[in-house]
């Protein structure tokens, strides 16, 4: 499975996210420290789930990070994270 796939499978399950973006930048990041030549290091997420409401960016991002606390560090190098409620995300 790749890297992508399992950060899909965990937040799914974690978050039930109504909406989930995943990009790999890995290529922007080549030569820097945590590349690999496989790629899969760097990733931007955006996860719309209304389990956000009421909660802190951090708050946000902290459960974010836990439902992938296993992959953070390695593989996963850098995690850049947007998070929102579906009320802030159909508002942008």
């Amino acid at each position: 499975m790749s890297v992508a796939e399992t950060i899909r499978r965990k937040i799914e399950a974690a978050l039930l996210p109504e909406r989930l973006e995943i990009v790999d930048e890995s290529h922007l990041h080549k030569g820097h420290s945590g590349h690999r030549p496989e790629g899969e290091t760097h990733f931007r997420v955006t996860v719309v789930a209304a389990g956000f409401s009421g909660k802190s960016r951090v708050e946000r991002q902290r459960l974010v990070a836990a439902a992938l606390k296993d992959e953070m560090g390695a593989p996963i190098h850098a995690l850049s994270m947007k998070t929102l409620t579906p009320e802030e995300a159909a508002a942008s």
